[in-house]
């Protein structure tokens, strides 16, 4: 089905996880778990398309979601090598916000299995690019016949392969619907309010510089009281090595039951990904201890 093997996971030993009880720092374990995440997202994106496995699908549809697997596998890599020496906190906080829509956006295409919905998300990208191509050509009509710049060109004619390579015509793409916002697209996949708030809203903070965002990784307190630059010393929250790849493996999930035409092919597949979720989940369970019990008043 595809061109490389399952990746092997972790290989967690007793030891590793004594350490990790002893220190209270379950970064390491959660780490190689990550890695292993990231390296099944890419196994997904890479199985050909046509795998006698699959049941047909538009090829468009089906470079939309691998490009998506991929986009993913390709971040959780880069939030590896920026961490793994457990720094660039304000960094990897930003790409998961990344990775978290990206991940929605793949569930929800695949739980929705509408042909309009893709469209409309690939409209929806191709939209800025029929307005650049508006703005630049209207500055080459403005000049009267003296000629297109090479740096025009070379944009009019990467904003060419775009379009074509989308299928669309012009007239598809500035007439499609806009898609729906994220928050829609989590109410849809039966998410609460809470997953959109913390997955989208707060990442926006690291995103755009907001207060927050500034306050958390970038500025501290001296002595005086007083807020000054903060140093290169942001850690990578363990949290941020727990969530993301839940949201990746579910990503997962809705693709294999989408792509794949019989149940004996996505039951073990589907299954190997639950057993994922469902060892992150019970080791998650020594992180956050007494987090979920009622506190004292205060």
């Amino acid at each position: 089905m595809a061109d490389h093997e399952v990746p092997e996971p972790p290989q967690i030993t007793v030891e590793d996880l004594a350490r990790c009880r002893e220190t209270g720092d379950y970064c390491p374990v959660f780490f190689e778990w990550y890695k292993f995440v990231g390296a099944l997202s890419n196994f997904f994106a890479c199985i050909r398309q046509d795998s006698p496995a699959l049941r047909t699908i538009n090829p468009l549809h089906y470079a939309v979601l691998t490009g998506l697997l991929n986009r993913c596998s390709r971040l959780m890599l880069s939030n590896v090598a920026l961490s793994h020496n457990g720094l660039f906190g304000e960094t990897t906080a930003l790409i998961d916000r990344c990775i978290f829509e990206s991940c929605v956006k793949a569930s929800w295409l695949c739980r929705k299995g509408s042909n309009e919905l893709f469209t409309r998300f690939v409209a929806d990208g191709l939209k800025t690019e029929l307005a650049l191509k508006d703005e630049i050509e209207a500055k080459i009509a403005a000049r009267e016949g003296n000629g297109t710049l090479e740096i025009e060109k070379r944009m009019l004619s990467s904003i060419s392969r775009h379009l074509r390579s989308s299928g669309l015509t012009n007239q598809q793409i500035s007439g499609a619907k806009k898609l729906p916002d994220l928050a829609t697209m989590l109410e849809d996949l039966g998410q609460d309010r809470l997953t959109y708030v913390v997955g989208q809203k707060l990442g926006s903070h690291h995103v755009h510089g907001t207060w927050p965002s500034l306050r958390m990784h970038y500025l501290e307190e001296d002595g005086e009281g007083i807020l000054r630059p903060r140093d290169h010393d942001c850690p990578t929250h363990v949290n941020q090595y727990i969530m993301v790849p839940l949201v990746v493996l579910d990503a997962m999930h809705a693709f294999v039951t989408f792509v794949f035409e019989s149940q004996d092919d996505i039951k073990p597949m589907a299954g190997l990904l639950e057993s994922v979720v469902k060892e992150i989940q019970s080791l998650n369970e020594e992180v956050i201890g007494s987090d979920f019990t009622v506190a004292e008043e205060i």
